[in-house]
């Protein structure tokens, strides 16, 4: 399997150090470069255009937040993800990151295991948020619209179906089986599904399907 390259951003040293002893301790994930702060975690990304850029919240200059926003929209960029780490389990700060493009938000105090997978699921196009931080997530964009948006008229019946799968958090091997599908047919439909509702990766699909009344916490309707 072809190795993960990784920027890794925060600002105090040891646990910049800490982290990529965690993250390569899999011989899969490398990391490529590190930076101090946000103005410097942007250009380091920039120079090496990662697979994934992992990113502290609060750091000086420009905090994690900012920093994401101008890598995701950032076209040279298309094909780096981006994953915010924090010791806050802050609300706000959650779907500050989403709304910015991050595909993934992680507590530094997770297992060492769970950030690599995690990090390896969001390199994929997997959803990476602490299981922690899901349900705050889904009650922040959750009852947001009681009608059925028009935009999701944009998806035939078997899309809306694998949205709603998505929006479990399910990968397309378990979305497959929930569905009666072979796995690369539910990769080609979650492609269409974020395609149509023009977002950059399933976490904001995800997060489209609880706003736009999809989907809500507790059902799938």
């Amino acid at each position: 399997m072809t190795g993960l390259r990784l920027v890794l951003a925060d600002d105090e040293l040891l646990v910049r150090q800490g982290l990529r002893l965690v993250l390569e301790l899999d011989p899969g994930l490398e990391v490529v470069g590190e930076a101090g702060d946000g103005v410097e975690a942007v250009a380091v990304t920039r120079e090496h255009r990662p697979d994934l850029a992992l990113l502290d919240v609060r750091m000086p200059r420009l905090d994690g937040v900012e920093a994401a926003r101008r890598i995701c929209a950032d076209p040279a960029l298309s094909g780096t993800r981006v994953v915010m780490l924090t010791t806050f389990a802050d609300e706000s700060l959650l779907v500050d990151a989403v709304r910015a493009g991050a595909s993934g938000y992680l507590l530094k105090s997770m297992p060492p295991e769970d950030i690599r997978a995690a990090v390896r699921s969001a390199a994929g196009g997997q959803t990476a948020v602490a299981p922690v931080l899901v349900d705050r997530l889904l009650r922040e964009y959750s009852g947001l619209r009681t009608d059925r948006s028009p935009l999701l008229d944009r998806l035939t019946e078997r899309e809306t179906d694998v949205l709603r799968q998505v929006a479990t958090g399910r990968s397309n091997a378990e979305i497959g089986l929930a569905l009666y599908l072979g796995e690369g047919t539910v990769k080609t439909h979650v492609a269409s599904v974020l395609r149509k509702l023009g977002v950059r990766d399933r976490t904001q699909a995800a997060v489209a399907a609880y706003e736009l009344g999809l989907v809500r916490p507790g059902g799938t309707d």
